[in-house]
């Protein structure tokens, strides 16, 4: 199919709907399929659902709040404590699919009080070559990924949300916290405000894609390829600073930026047990 093609059999899948709630994250995935169900039905028609909780940082929520005002729909807002799972709070392999769980299951307690008749993710094809629990979660939940089915993949996003004129078409995507975590490991609010702090730092010196995964006190950061020898540059700053957070070694992954690299540590069977 041409893009032209799957756009419209994006919007002809949201026209079957009333009303819809809208996952939206604020990243290029969500504000596509928020962008289309908004020309499918209309912006009365369209609720935008925005999560905050612990794993994810403010200024991400606030960033997705101010966006779903921009696109002229209603937006609501709900707080998730993920951590008042034991799956979740001890970083157990299963707790991707726990996430989505209670996400999902939120969303459909708010779908009844909106009266909306489906809700709709921001799912797209890549996810289903990676390790994605949370699809799982999903079908339980009877959420739609819009953009699934309309066969998207992630440059298709990026193409159609650039046409569409959507300001984020190429924003960097970011994940839950956890993530920097490796599994079996208690996350606790501490060594997760730390991680959120040391990231925001790193942003700031202007490596956009980047990740500090922590194991136990040490901080190995993660950027792009290109932009390793621009962070060694600054290695002296960043490693005073990571320090002054309460890390006591700072290290430099060699291989850059890799998302989802702590799944590494899953073996062929975990990931196939986890996503039936």
């Amino acid at each position: 199919m041409t893009l032209a093609e799957k756009k419209a059999v994006a919007i002809d899948s949201i026209k079957q709907y009333q009303r819809v709630l809208v996952a939206f994250s604020g990243g290029i995935d969500s504000t596509l399929v928020l962008k289309l169900a908004i020309e499918a039905l209309g912006t009365t028609n369209v609720v935008a659902v925005v999560a905050n909780s612990e794993l994810f940082t403010n200024s991400e929520f606030e960033k997705a709040v101010s966006l779903g005002k921009q696109l002229d729909v209603e937006v609501v807002t709900t707080q998730i404590d993920y951590l008042t799972n034991d799956e979740i709070r001890h970083n157990m392999p299963a707790s991707w699919y726990w996430m989505k769980k209670m996400f999902y299951q939120r969303m459909n307690d708010l779908a009844g009080e909106y009266h909306a008749d489906a809700i709709l993710d921001g799912m797209i094809m890549d996810d289903n070559s990676d390790f994605r629990p949370g699809l799982k979660a999903r079908d339980e939940e009877g959420a739609i990924s819009t953009l699934q089915v309309a066969d998207m993949y992630k440059q298709d996003v990026r193409d159609l949300a650039a046409q569409m004129g959507l300001s984020n078409w190429n924003k960097v995507a970011s994940c839950s916290v956890s993530s920097r975590f490796p599994y079996n490991t208690v996350l606790t609010l501490e060594a997760i405000e730390r991680v959120k702090q040391a990231e925001a730092y790193l942003r700031q010196q202007g490596f956009a894609t980047v990740r500090v995964r922590v194991q136990e006190m040490t901080a190995r950061i993660e950027v792009p390829s290109e932009q390793l020898a621009a962070l060694l540059a600054e290695a002296a700053d960043i490693d005073r600073y990571f320090r002054e957070l309460g890390y006591q070694y700072v290290t430099l992954d060699l291989m850059g930026f890799k998302s989802g690299r702590m799944n590494d540590t899953l073996t062929k069977e975990t990931k196939l047990a986890l996503t039936k």
